[in-house]
């Protein structure tokens, strides 16, 4: 973990803390990461409540509640999909807010509609979804610590508002 990723996220943990919310985080491409950034910081068990790392459709669906339907027809790297992701981590995890993750780090996986990079976030916040794609260069390792490092800043973002 780098010391931008260790610095956005004891920054979220104070955020949360002020507000006494808890986080939760439905994850794919970054396998996770963002789980792991958020523990690093001692007392987050005050404010992360729990992670899904649902690399699978499968996990997807029967752990997050994503329907097959979105799956098939718009796949598992789409706004649909991580909407669907935030909602459920935050569902089921009954957390205030959630983050969502779903991309293509490569070397390989990638279209010409979607490449290698392209990674889709979903951010459950005061009741609704915000959807955001965002494509990031580099090898597999750049894309996912660049995912983890956007979804933490972004969700900073939100909270500040």
């Amino acid at each position: 973990m780098n010391e931008d990723i260790h610095y956005l996220a004891k920054m979220l943990g104070e955020k949360l803390l002020d507000k006494d919310w808890t986080i939760s985080c439905a994850e794919s491409c970054t396998g996770g990461g963002i789980g792991y950034a958020i523990t690093c910081i001692a007392g987050s068990s005050a404010w992360f409540n729990r992670g899904f790392i649902t690399y699978s459709n499968e996990a997807k669906q029967s752990l997050l509640d994503v329907k097959a339907d979105t799956l098939n027809t718009y796949g598992a790297v789409s706004e649909q999909t991580v909407a669907e992701m935030a909602v459920g981590a935050a569902t089921k995890a009954q957390s205030n807010i959630s983050i969502s993750v779903s991309g293509i780090a490569g070397p390989d996986g990638g279209t010409i509609d979607k490449p290698v990079g392209t990674v889709w976030f979903g951010f459950f916040f005061n009741g609704e979804v915000i959807k955001i794609k965002q494509h990031f260069n580099g090898n597999r390792d750049a894309v996912r610590i660049k995912a983890i490092e956007f979804s933490l800043s972004n969700i900073l973002k939100l909270l500040r508002k």
